[in-house]
């Protein structure tokens, strides 16, 4: 049997084409490599196997702060501003502007107000727990890495002795945790990612960001923590880029920017549950899916770069404690 001029749909988490297959081909026995979600999913998982893993993420985690994070996070994130520390007598060379009036008037000689950098901060992670984070080609799917990247952030968080806060969304708020101090509120949170089940539903970052304004009115550090499959919108960005230190982590797996030459595949809407076929084989399609990934994390990239907002792309097979220490020596050279 053979087709000619053939016009596919493909559409998953990641892409939406319309290719003309104008070249000619055989159906005959047909190799399938099919994209679909991981097996097992966590809400499956015993106790037993939580606490494992929360024990195995809480050693790779105090590790990667210790020796590849020290001293780091705590140059590139600022507390709020300035606090106030302490009067003592004017000295030469101190700045007169920084002179107490009404104590140097009750005094009879001239005091000045001393200030220090206030640097405990409040951290906000905002999890996108869409169905689409369980899919992945390596041995992790992006959604496992995500957490234990969350859980390496708490950790630094931790040991600067700064407020630890989640929030998991999808298309709506899921779950809030409001920000807490502690060892304890920090296991309880990675628990919490853990055990968490996936949700088959479209991602909503704007929603996400609307309710972190209305509940979080102190200025914080906030890590969005998504594959961005649902762009965000420019305004939501901005105002939350306004409001707090925001930072876009953006996950993605390698096959969802270029498809393999092995023929029919079957592509799953992670959400939805759709599937669709495609032949891979033709390079056209292969191109056309490669520039529809491109566009749309460019697309992507863009809108947060307008907002001000900084970005760490993080991808399944590669080690992201490499690339956390890039973005922390970036932002540093910056700050300098």
């Amino acid at each position: 049997m053979r087709a000619t001029a053939r016009k596919v749909l493909v559409r998953s988490r990641w892409s939406l084409l319309v290719l003309d297959l104008s070249t000619k081909f055989r159906f005959g026995e047909r190799r399938q490599w099919t994209l679909k979600l991981l097996k097992g999913s966590m809400a499956e998982q015993t106790v037993a196997d939580i606490l494992r893993k929360v024990q195995r993420i809480q050693i790779v985690a105090n590790r990667s702060v210790n020796d590849l994070l020290a001293g780091q996070y705590r140059s590139v994130f600022r507390g709020r501003g300035m606090e106030f520390d302490e009067v003592r007598e004017y000295q030469p060379g101190d700045e007169i502007r920084t002179i107490d009036w009404n104590v140097t008037a009750r005094a009879g000689t001239p005091y000045i107000k001393r200030f220090s950098e206030e640097r405990e901060l409040t951290v906000m992670f905002l999890l996108d727990v869409s169905a689409s984070g369980a899919f992945g080609t390596g041995q992790q799917s992006k959604l496992d890495v995500m957490v234990e990247m969350v859980a390496l952030l708490m950790f630094s968080a931790l040991k600067n002795n700064d407020k630890v806060g989640l929030l998991l969304f999808a298309d709506q708020v899921q779950n809030y945790f409001s920000p807490r101090k502690g060892q304890a509120n920090v296991l309880r949170l990675i628990r919490e990612m853990i055990s968490l089940e996936p949700v088959a539903r479209e991602t909503s970052l704007d929603h996400a960001l609307q309710f972190l304004n209305r509940v979080q009115k102190r200025r914080s550090v906030v890590f969005l923590v998504s594959d961005f499959q649902t762009a965000a919108s420019r305004q939501a960005l901005a105002v939350s880029n306004g409001r707090h230190d925001l930072i876009g982590i953006t996950m993605s797996d390698p096959r969802e920017r270029e498809l393999p030459d092995v023929g029919f595949i079957n592509f799953r809407d992670a959400e939805t549950g759709e599937i669709v076929e495609v032949d891979a084989r033709h390079p056209r399609v292969r191109e056309l899916f490669r520039q529809q990934a491109a566009q749309r994390a460019e697309k992507n990239s863009q809108a947060l770069r307008r907002a001000g907002v900084d970005e760490l792309a993080i991808s399944t097979t590669e080690p992201y404690v490499h690339s956390l220490r890039r973005f922390f020596e970036a932002r540093e050279r910056r700050f300098r």
